[in-house]
């Protein structure tokens, strides 16, 4: 799709990553490249350890799954922490990879909302204990050390950064005051994130079912407010202008950039409501 960013594979903890830098000496550079094949393939065994034991897991259940002693996975992590941070940097990357796409398509808006919705609600049922397990901050049924990052938290200002700026262009475009990005942003990603929580619990429906209440939620929430400033937005055909996500990891913060789709769903209303 024209305009849309590489995947993303963020790593936000490279201070947990053992991994040496690159050194110019080429056998150096192949025992780097080996140790960060290495540490990945850890990680998918802890993921396998996860399905097995649940967020309650310890190094001997992922040493186990991997075929190898403690002492040969302690070369690799630190400590339950270190696993802890490769385990988030994993699940963010299985999100963003899901989610970024979704948010970028050149759908119409509700379309786009609920491709967005129903890819984060996939990865939950896909990997509920990875949820749990970086929600709870817990590793073995213990507390991890207090300065240990709180990837749930992490990526939630992430994906509300990027909701920001992906309004902010939007109100502009429109001409409505764009102050508003910032907290309507933050209050759909904590919506959708404990309707989550709630869903992954309960599981007292589908999740095509939570998906599409949260999407009628959501749209009628953005026409409601859109009209509210005289702005007309057609939810079933794709907007002129296309906004899409793009990320910095330097900083954690979110750029948008243009992308032309086909269609013209935004015109102002007049006073008694009639599009003109």
């Amino acid at each position: 799709m024209r305009g849309m960013p590489d995947p993303v594979k963020p790593s936000k903890h490279t201070s947990s990553d053992k991994v040496p830098p690159r050194s110019g000496d080429a056998r150096k550079d192949r025992w780097r490249k080996h140790r960060i094949a290495r540490r990945a393939e850890f990680v998918d065994a802890a993921l396998v350890a996860l399905e097995e034991h649940g967020p309650d897991l310890g190094m001997e259940h992922v040493a186990a799954a991997a075929g190898v002693t403690k002492p040969v996975l302690y070369r690799h992590f630190e400590d339950k922490s270190d696993l802890y941070l490769a385990l988030g940097d994993r699940g963010t990357e299985i999100l963003l990879e899901r989610l970024m796409p979704a948010i970028n398509t050149e759908h119409a808006p509700v379309p786009r909302i609920r491709m967005a919705l129903d890819a984060f609600f996939t990865v939950l049922e896909e990997h509920p204990n990875l949820y749990r397990l970086l929600a709870s901050r817990r590793f073995a049924n213990r507390p991890l050390d207090g300065d240990v990052t709180d990837v749930v938290a992490e990526d939630k200002a992430l994906i509300a950064n990027a909701l920001t700026a992906l309004l902010g262009d939007y109100l502009r475009m429109f001409s409505v005051d764009s102050g508003a990005a910032e907290p309507w942003a933050h209050g759909v990603v904590g919506m959708v994130h404990n309707t989550g929580e709630w869903w992954l619990a309960r599981r007292s429906m589908s999740r095509d079912a939570v998906v599409e209440y949260l999407t009628q939620i959501i749209w009628a929430a953005i026409d409601g407010l859109a009209k509210q400033h005289g702005v007309e937005i057609d939810p079933d055909r794709p907007v002129e202008t296309n906004k899409i996500v793009q990320f910095h990891r330097d900083d954690d913060t979110a750029a948008t950039g243009d992308t032309t789709a086909k269609g013209d769903t935004a015109r102002p209303i007049d006073e008694a409501g009639a599009a003109q």
